[in-house]
């Protein structure tokens, strides 16, 4: 779940993917993503993953009056193959979820070589209503000028800056960087891997609303 806590309320829901074969056990997602990469094998992944969460987002109920959206992540090859946006738009026309439901989460990695293919695809799903957002942020190599380049609606702060927000002036000072960094160029931000009442309070602090993490779910 993502959670605004400004409005009191579940905004949203990232899809996760898992495998849990029964004569394996739980396979960690690093590891087959990265196979089905090496494979070429995760468009076909990508495509189930996407179908999947529009359909299931489509028949959630309301959260205070108002639908949820989701969010999938969409891999640097699937972002490089001709024909993403159509696919996309194929599946919200079949399932039937609204664009502006369906949100898109790349990593900074998906952008460093700069492929044209690669931003106007981006570009053609945020003009469908399609929100866009930059994942991880702060631990790629160039983050400044995507937020330069890229149409993103927002960028979701990494993990390990928060997981020592509290004891670490350093990732405290980076992650109120972020956060002013993204409002004056009027992005959205939502901070992941919040897991204690503390790291919430220190985020809310800094004037991050918008959480993901263990503490809520």
């Amino acid at each position: 779940p993502i959670v605004d806590l400004a409005r009191d309320r579940v905004a949203g829901v990232e899809a996760l993917l898992r495998w849990h074969p029964p004569q394996r056990g739980l396979v960690p997602t690093a590891l087959f993503i990265g196979i089905a990469e090496d494979f070429g094998l995760i468009g076909e992944i990508g495509h189930f993953v996407m179908r999947r969460a529009c359909a299931d987002a489509l028949a959630w109920p309301l959260v205070g009056g108002e639908p949820l959206f989701v969010s999938v992540n969409v891999s640097v090859r699937q972002l490089r193959q001709p024909g993403l946006t159509a696919e996309v738009a194929a599946v919200l026309r079949d399932t039937g979820l609204p664009a502006t439901r369906l949100h898109v989460e790349l990593t900074e990695s998906a952008l460093l070589d700069d492929q044209p293919l690669a931003l106007n695809t981006l570009a053609d799903l945020r003009q469908s209503g399609i929100r866009i957002w930059l994942d991880d942020f702060g631990t790629g190599f160039s983050g400044l000028s995507h937020l330069r380049r890229v149409p993103v609606d927002g960028v979701k702060i990494d993990r390990s800056f928060v997981q020592d927000i509290v004891t670490d002036l350093n990732d405290a000072a980076i992650v109120q960087t972020i956060i002013g960094m993204a409002r004056n160029l009027g992005l959205s931000v939502i901070a992941e891997g919040v897991e204690t009442p503390a790291q919430r309070h220190a985020l809310q602090h800094l004037d991050c609303q918008v959480f993901q993490g263990f503490l809520f779910g």
